[in-house]
């Protein structure tokens, strides 16, 4: 799934990840601090190996600190952290105390168990906590002494438009990145958030989760069943991407909701629903209904029908209950994905204004055969 999204963005202009360049200007502020003087151009290491340089957006020294500035490129990729000036405050810290991390204006706290970090830690990642000691070193060398602070300009700001504050990580965004690249268009960080969605709803020892494939489901999900925050995960296309991981991190209840288009394809087998993935085969809903009883003339008009909504709304007109059938359809293709009899597995499809058209009960996702 994900080599073929990154292939059809192979002409995009790649970024770098808000890591990559908190890595960059921590370098160019602990060299300001040891030298007194800011580079022209700081070069940081990958974890593949590259080393791209930056130029530096701020430069500010002061007793005792140096602070450094980079405004992030995210390339082609829409993301919200696109143009945002990351910046790294360097001091000296006590002998032995290594690299400490602290949380600048604009970055985000953990409050939450679950998470690659424990709560009260900055939201500074592991590989960016990894790239900066390293970047560190490569002037100040090994086993150096220095309290690194990251902030970022409207960052608490930014996070309302991130998953942030559903994870529990308040105050700003986090700093993020595991190969210091931004891919254009790469789903690599939406299914890692929703990893860490479900990390977090296991930590809190939540038993039922519902992930959905766009806002409205979502809502509506969370209202028919009177969900947490924390219970939902931002699943977005993705199914498979969810199911897979609960079935190596299990909850005892699993709720996928979606619109009718989306659990459509669901039920024909699709466990990614993106529109670039194909669209319903509406001909195919068409002998769904014909199996259902529908008479010659509703097949028809289904299998014409310019949009599965209006094939919806033509079933719902001639009272055929073809969206309880295409959750039932929709739950074989979750359950053959999640396969854990430990796992009780919920469709729930909605419909454009989030009013239920179909459902299946709790059923363990091992009994692919006892939804028909």
């Amino acid at each position: 799934m994900e080599a073929a999204i990154e292939t059809e963005s192979k002409d995009l202009r790649r970024g770098w990840t808000t890591g990559t360049c908190a890595a960059a200007a921590s370098k160019a502020a602990c060299l300001a601090l040891i030298s007194g003087e800011f580079p022209a151009l700081v070069e940081v290491t990958l974890p593949g190996g590259q080393r791209p340089g930056f130029a530096l957006a701020l430069e500010e020294a002061g007793d005792g600190f140096a602070k450094a500035g980079i405004v992030k490129d995210a390339g082609d990729d829409p993301d919200v952290t696109h143009g945002a000036l990351i910046m790294s405050t360097v001091r000296h810290g006590l002998p032995g105390s290594g690299i400490i991390f602290r949380a600048g204006s604009g970055v985000g706290t953990v409050t939450k168990p679950g998470l690659p970090l424990p709560p009260g830690e900055p939201s500074i990642n592991p590989v960016p906590r990894k790239m900066i000691a390293e970047a560190i070193a490569e002037v100040a060398g090994e086993n150096a002494d220095f309290e690194v602070e990251i902030s970022v300009a409207d960052g608490e700001k930014i996070a309302e438009k991130t998953l942030n504050g559903r994870l529990g990580i308040l105050g700003g965004i986090s700093i993020l990145g595991t190969t210091g690249i931004v891919i254009p268009f790469s789903c690599s960080a939406w299914i890692h958030s929703i990893w860490r969605g479900i990390d977090v709803a296991r930590a809190e020892g939540l038993t039922h989760v519902s992930g959905a494939t766009g806002n409205t489901s979502e809502k509506a999900a969370q209202a028919h069943h009177g969900l947490p925050e924390s219970a939902l995960i931002d699943m977005g296309d993705f199914v498979g991407g969810m199911l897979k991981y609960l079935r190596q991190h299990p909850v005892p209840k699993v709720t996928v909701a979606g619109g009718v288009a989306k659990m459509t394809k669901l039920a024909q087998g699709m466990l990614d629903v993106h529109s670039k993935r194909g669209l319903a085969d509406l001909e195919a809903l068409a002998k769904v209904a014909g199996d259902m009883g529908a008479d010659a003339d509703l097949v028809a008009r289904i299998t014409a029908a310019n949009t599965v909504s209006q094939a919806f709304q033509l079933a719902g007109e001639s009272g055929l209950a073809l969206g309880d059938r295409i959750a039932a359809l929709a739950w074989k293709t979750a359950a053959k994905a999640l396969s854990d009899p430990q796992i009780a597995l919920e469709i729930l499809v909605f419909d454009r204004q989030g009013m239920l058209v179909g459902k299946t009960g709790f059923t363990p996702s091992d009994h692919s055969e006892s939804l028909s």
